[in-house]
Parts: structure tokens; sequence; C-alpha cells
């Protein structure tokens, strides 16, 4: 997850354009931009910061900071990922995603959680086709 403004791109290049750090050097604090495919969301582009990392328990937490439907949609919304050891290989992502929505605005949580299913089974196929990508 630290890196997907450029493992994004490469596994799901029809959803994910483009990303970059745009502030920081990845530690707590840091803020990336991920810029959105033509038309796969309601928005261009969304920054994140980096609010929490725990590299011994694999954690790690951002905040929705500009786009991503920041004052369209939500009034707040983070994300909170930990990958858990599953067996002699492997793990099992949990995903915590918290938001405020705006008044008048509908619940899409279901799609969200299909989306980001979507792209946690593409990171993990493209890890096992690459091994050592990130070894």
């Amino acid at each position: 997850m630290l890196d997907w403004h450029n493992l994004g791109p490469k596994i799901v290049p029809d959803f994910i354009a483009s990303g970059s750090v745009v502030s920081g050097e990845g530690a707590v604090g840091s803020i990336r931009e991920i810029k959105i495919s033509n038309n796969a969301l309601p928005f261009s582009y969304m920054k994140e910061r980096l609010d929490f990392i725990d590299h011994d328990k694999f954690e790690v937490k951002n905040t929705l900071v500009e786009g991503g439907g920041l004052g369209k949609q939500f009034e707040s919304a983070t994300s909170h990922f930990k990958f858990e050891p599953s067996g002699n290989v492997g793990c099992i992502v949990k995903v915590t995603a918290t938001y405020k929505l705006l008044p008048g605005i509908a619940d899409e949580s279901a799609k969200a959680k299909e989306g980001m299913t979507n792209h946690i089974k593409a990171a993990e196929a493209y890890l096992l086709a690459n091994p050592t990508a990130y070894a």
C-alpha cells in the first residue's frame, strides 16, 4: 500500500492513470496523488496523507485530503490497511474505511468495497506472478 501510487497504474490501468508522492519522502505526513483513469469515477484525482505506518505489524492508515469526492460526497474519509499472516505463505488483508458522507449523499459502500477487493486481488495476482517485485 505504501507504493500504491507506482503499483496501481501497472495493475489496474483502467482505474488508475498515474500516481506520485507530492510531499514528503514516504514517511508519516507524506502526501501522494492518484490520478484516476477517464470516467472510472466521478472525480479525476485524490490526494492522501499517510497518517500511520507500522512496518512490524504491516499496518498503514491514510486520510483523504483533497479530491476523491472530498467536499462533494464526503466530509472526511480514512482507510486503514492491515496485513495479517495466513499459514506458511500469504496473508489476509483487512481494510477499514471510515468516512462521513455529506447530507443527502447516498452510501455506495458496497460498490467501494467491491472495487477495493478487486484492486487487492489484482495486486495479489501481480505479486504472485512477480515474487521479487517487492522482496
